[in-house]
């Protein structure tokens, strides 16, 4: 599997890298692509420099790269996903504005009809973003905001993040372990 991931300016990047990470474990191929203002709450949110971040990926490219493979639909990939989606990312998805790599890539990824993974990490949403979260779903994206779950009996913050990256490959039908599945009352 080759999949195209997106980390933005939301708070909450601990989700993009763990799922890189995850990635990895479990051989999946990943295109990065990190936004400048990624970078920053990247730095800020978990001391990490992009870099590193970067080295979790198969390849790496910036959100300037327009040129790249990720730009055109020939490219081989098996789904998107930006986690996590900043509101300004949103909004660009939602009204098909493709002025970066990243939201060209997202625009390619739902035109070839193949999964589009949104993972928004705001709150409250105003009606704007509750407006555009329909429009991307009407236009065949999956929105997975960040909201972990307690039933697999979290013990600490890593568990929480490993339940919405777990979600997020549930979606794309990748195997994993990440909690412990609901099994009923």
């Amino acid at each position: 599997m080759r999949l195209i991931v997106a980390l933005t300016g939301a708070s909450g990047i601990i989700y993009g890298v763990r799922f890189l990470e995850v990635c990895r474990e479990l051989g999946v191929e990943t295109d990065l692509i990190l936004s400048e203002a990624g970078k920053q709450i990247l730095r800020m949110e978990t001391g990490r420099e992009p870099r590193e971040v970067e080295g979790l990926a198969s390849r790496s490219y910036g959100e300037d790269e327009l040129a790249s493979p990720l730009s055109s639909g020939s490219h081989p990939a098996d789904g998107m996903v930006i986690i996590p989606c900043s509101m300004k990312t949103l909004a660009c998805v939602a009204s098909g504005v493709a002025g970066n790599l990243i939201t060209r890539a997202a625009d390619v990824t739902l035109k070839q009809g193949r999964p589009l993974v949104l993972v928004p990490r705001e709150t409250p949403l105003s009606l704007i973003h509750l407006e555009n979260l329909v429009r991307v779903k009407r236009a065949g994206a999956v929105v997975l905001p960040a909201c972990p779950a307690f039933y697999h009996g979290p013990r600490g913050i890593p568990d929480l993040v490993d339940f919405v990256v777990g979600k997020v490959l549930d979606v794309l039908g990748v195997q994993h372990r990440l909690y412990r599945r609901w099994e009923g009352g």
